[in-house]
């Protein structure tokens, strides 16, 4: 069989060279080699890798290695387990080599590897062939002079120079080192050119020197050059000369010519490689690099040797589980959690990876307060300089700055320009379309002049200090047509503390400038939000909140407002603590601008619950501008009503209203009825109405404020389709199912078309929308619609943020019905605790979550729990909004359920036919609630043995389901069938 004559070699990338000499040397006697590479994923079990690893073809070889058993990272006793399971109980599928003398795990024992170190080919060959049962017979001498096999491992190519030592620490770049080796295998005679380009720090001469130690033992000359300079790199080249056996005098020229035309014709050598490092001025040399047989490798941070007949071969920062596995072996005390913070961090950068881990692992400090020195910048004294990375990062980017200076000065202006953004991607094109009026003389220059500025764009690239990022990819003029650079963090903090102080302060007031022209002025319009998603990152980079500029205060309140009408709470929150703190000091406490600064805070603020602080910040300001500027002012009135949003959210309902119909009048004598903030006012006295329970009241607010902003702005406009959905939650609220769900529907499409399936206005109509399902009995949807809600909360605007935390209400109710009950307790306990952490005892909030949760007791059995639950959140409930507020009259039903539960109907009917008859007064005979509540009242009555009164209330109850809802209604078939009914606290926007 095939299979029989079959070896698979499993190999670590790093041991490659003995690979490929072992496998020749079994090709050479007849057998079939498969080359794999060991890859030891850390997320896999280990023993399951090598199980994976005995589906391999034949008889498995593995090249035992320190780096063999590092893969993964792994450690020595996950190996021994692994060996004892897998490879013991089947020791004729394995057999070993050991290219080692550094300890391996204990049980490798059980591969009894053939010791291949210290000795010549010849013997090693031999070891391996016994250690396989393989004759070892001489091959006859036309097999043996049929080819040139790969070199042994452990012998030197003939000529050798130049090579930097091999980094022992080398992680990853596997896939990097076979597209180089395959690239450079595939090229046609003379064409075999590969630059490995990348900027400074990103390992393109570690990588290079991998490749060689890997590769090595193909080639017969292995010849490394300092290429920085044209001088140097002849210099080097010459040297080759004697090594080749060449009969040159002692004139580099004519050293060099020799050297250049031994290559070429392949003689005395065709395997050769010629490796160009530091190669970044490519017209300067290219005419200079060989051609012939051989091959060469070229690192450079310029990508314009694609234009020298080379391979270009872009060598990017570590993948982040390169970086884990590096920063592993480099600080060993370090947990894989904290190693992906650092290169979280260090943006996964293989020199300051090195640099900063190495000083990690010598000190104690925690990677937390490590990186706070970091974010200071980088210090030569928070790095350790490594054999394997000489040059510190601080000191490489100096010496290119300089270079930089020295040939396009302009490209350091831009430079220094760059570093007023954020790091990372910087939208360069702001600067080309801002005013260039008034600018400063050098910078001015620079930006209006087309030709400087490309010539600036592609020194910078030609060094790879940025990379240029275009949306234009037909476009043929990459500088041109470039909309953003992008810059590491770690040069953008070098070069900014490099910069004069005269120059900081000129470019700082050009990039505020820059960013002041971007801003549309429409924050509220969807549209437009990408653009203040750019902007926002800048602000804190360009230090806007220290200028003085009207222009630039602007765009900070225009920012705030956008992250407010986006969901951007936390940032918004962030940057309007900042700029307090900063206007403040630069401006005065009672500056007008502290006032609308003060009002977009607190919006902020309120949308995470912050309820209390914003009372108090908006009672402060509606106080101050009543006094300095009256009642009537158009900022007194604003701040005003963020002070009835606030009350709202304490759940004083009663003064929210009074306040808020206050406010819509004054704003119609002020503006009429048709202007947007008199709408804004009216919307919100619609929603007070909601949380009193007054819902036919709501519906015709929100109809009015609806059709005039329909007509003002436009059907799509946010406000418009806010609108929208508060209407559809009054039919809803008021047992208009079918209607509800028409309108939630159509305006859940246009939501996601105009803000995005995440934003805040979007997730509140989907929820809706999921309660439209539930209540017209299309569970499977419901359910599906309320878990998306609270996922997509859950990860947008945090887990206790009060929208989460009404979404949470609701999916532990459905599932309490219709899923896993221990999951909905869960969810229901800790709804609870976060209600009691963010509002008052007494809320009606967490009264109507304690409701609910009596419901979840009273499904698991916890009867008299269940009960005293429900009795509390009754008298809370009652003493926060009053007997005759709906949500009284719901936990009022589900209170005389859960005491007819613990026997006592007598209580229990008492109460239902109080509620059955305040909610007939309250909300009508039939609406849902009303109706719940009678049917309530008939279970009672039979349960005391009322038959005759019970049947008849019943069957007048039934009569208005089957008119009000319909006889296949999910609320009709329930109540038909006796089933008690029980009422769920839904807390609504405040």
């Amino acid at each position: 069989m095939s299979g029989a004559r079959t070896v698979t070699i499993s190999f670590a990338g790093f041991n490659r060279a003995w690979a490929a000499w072992i496998g020749d040397r079994l090709e050479r006697r007849g057998l079939r080699v498969v080359y794999l590479r060991w890859d030891s994923p850390a997320e896999i079990p280990l023993e399951d890798c090598l199980r994976d690893l005995k589906l391999a073809e034949g008889r498995i070889l593995m090249v035992v290695s320190e780096w063999y058993f590092q893969l993964g990272p792994r450690t020595y006793e996950e190996w021994n387990a692994a060996l004892r399971n897998v490879v013991a109980p089947d020791p004729s599928r394995f057999a070993a080599v050991s290219v080692t003398t550094s300890p391996v795990p204990t049980a490798a024992a059980v591969l009894a590897a053939a010791d291949l170190t210290n000795m010549g080919p010849d013997e090693a060959e031999r070891r391996l062939l016994d250690r396989l049962d393989v004759p070892a017979d001489p091959l006859p001498d036309s097999a043996n002079g049929a080819r040139r096999g790969p070199r042994f491992p452990a012998a030197m190519p003939e000529v050798w120079g130049g090579v930097p030592r091999r980094n022992t620490r080398f992680t990853g770049r596997e896939s990097l080192l076979n597209d180089a080796y395959h690239l450079l295998q595939s090229a046609d005679a003379g064409a075999g050119v590969v630059a490995l380009h990348g900027m400074s720090g990103v390992g393109k001469t570690q990588l290079a020197a991998e490749y060689v130690y890997r590769f090595g033992s193909e080639y017969d000359v292995v010849w490394w050059v300092n290429a920085e300079k044209r001088v140097s790199y002849r210099r080097y080249l010459a040297e080759l000369a004697p090594k080749l056996g060449l009969a040159t005098g002692q004139e580099y020229g004519e050293r060099l010519r020799a050297v250049r035309d031994s290559l070429r014709r392949g003689d005395p050598y065709s395997r050769w490689l010629l490796v160009l490092d530091g190669a970044d001025e490519p017209d300067q040399i290219w005419d200079l690099v060989p051609t012939g047989p051989g091959h060469v490798l070229i690192t450079s941070r310029n990508p314009e040797w694609t234009e020298h007949n080379s391979r270009l071969l872009e060598v990017p920062v570590y993948e982040r589980y390169e970086s884990v596995a590096f920063i592993r072996r480099r600080a060993p005390r370090l947990s894989d959690a904290e190693a992906d913070q650092l290169a979280e961090a260090l943006e996964d950068l293989p020199l300051l990876l090195d640099q900063t881990a190495g000083w990690l692992n010598d000190s104690d400090l925690s990677v937390d307060d490590y990186i706070a020195l970091l974010e200071g910048g980088i210090d030569q004294d928070v790095v350790k300089v490594s054999a394997d990375f000489p040059l510190a990062f601080q000191t490489a980017w100096s010496i290119l700055l300089n270079k930089l200076r020295e040939t396009v000065p302009e490209s350091v202006d831009l430079l220094r320009l760059c570093t007023f953004f954020a790091p990372g991607f910087i939208p360069v094109r702001l600067l080309k379309e801002m005013p260039h009026d008034e600018l400063p003389e050098q910078v001015a220059g620079l930006l209006n002049d087309p030709l400087l500025w490309n010539k600036a764009i592609n020194q910078l690239r030609q060094y790879s200090v940025v990379r240029l990022e275009s949306h234009d990819t037909t476009s043929d003029d990459v500088a041109a047509s470039g909309e953003s650079l992008y810059l590491h963090r770690m040069v953008h903090q070098i070069v900014g503390k490099d910069m004069p102080a005269e120059d900081h302060k000129e470019f700082i007031e050009v990039v505020r400038q820059a960013l002041a022209s971007a801003d549309p002025r429409r924050p509220t319009d969807p549209d437009l939000w990408p653009v203040y998603a750019e902007i926002v990152p800048h602000l804190k980079y360009a230090d806007v909140l220290n200028s003085t500029d009207a222009n630039i205060q602007r765009l900070v309140f225009n920012c705030l407002r956008y992250m407010f009408f986006s969901g951007e709470y936390a940032a918004g929150i962030k940057l309007g603590e900042r700029a307090l703190e900063a206007w403040r000091s630069l401006l005065g406490e009672t500056h007008p601008r502290i006032w609308e600064l003060t009002y977009h805070y607190a919006n902020l603020l309120r949308s995470v619950g912050e309820y209390g602080r914003t009372e108090a910040i908006e009672r402060a300001a509606v106080e101050h501008l009543r006094e300095e500027r009256g009642p009537q002012d158009l900022e007194h009135l604003r701040a005003a009503g963020g002070l009835a949003a606030d009350l709202r959210g304490l759940g004083r309902y009663d003064e929210a209203l009074e306040l808020s119909q206050s406010l819509l009048t004054a704003y119609r004598e002020l503006l009429g009825e048709q202007d947007s903030r008199t709408l804004n006012a009216q919307n919100n006295v619609a929603a007070t109405l909601v949380l009193l329970g007054r819902f036919e009241e709501a519906l015709e607010v929100d109809r009015r404020t609806m059709e005039a902003r329909r007509a003002l702005l436009r059907a799509r406009h946010p406000w418009t389709l806010y609108s929208e959905t508060s209407y559809a939650l009054d039919l809803r609220l008021l047992g208009r199912y079918a209607d509800a769900e028409s309108v939630q529907t159509k305006n859940v499409r246009e939501l996601v078309l105009v803000l995005g399936a995440n934003n805040p206005y979007t997730l509140k109509g989907r929820h809706n929308l999921a309660f439209c399902h539930y209540r017209s009995g299309d569970h499977e949807s419901a359910g599906r619609l309320f878990a998306d809600v609270l996922e997509r909360s859950e990860r947008v605007l945090g887990e206790t943020n009060p929208d989460t935390l009404r979404y949470a209400t609701s999916q532990s109710c459905f599932i309490r019905e219709h899923g896993d009950i221990d999951q909905a307790r869960e969810l229901s306990e800790t709804t609870i605790a976060r209600y009691e952490v963010m509002l008052a005892e007494g809320h009606p909030f967490v009264a109507g979550a304690r409701v609910n949760h009596a419901l979840v007791l009273r499904s698991v059995g916890e009867r008299d729990h269940a009960y005293a639950l429900g009795e509390q959140a009754l008298t809370d409930m009652t003493a926060a909004v009053g007997e005759r507020h709906p949500w009284t009259l719901g936990c009022a039903i589900n209170a005389s359920a859960l005491r007819s539960l613990v026997g006592d109907p007598e209580s229990a009917a008492e109460l239902s036919k109080s509620t059955a008859a305040l909610a007939t007064e309250v909300l009508g005979r039939t609406h849902p609630l009303t109706l719940s509540a009678r049917i309530a009242q008939a279970a009672d009555l039979r349960s005391l043995r009322d038959r005759q009164q019970a049947e008849k209330l019943e069957q007048e109850a039934l009569s208005d389901f089957v008119a009000t809802l319909g006889p296949q209604h999910v609320h009709t078939v329930s109540a038909r069938r006796r089933n008690r009914p029980f009422w769920d606290f839904e807390p609504q926007t405040v």
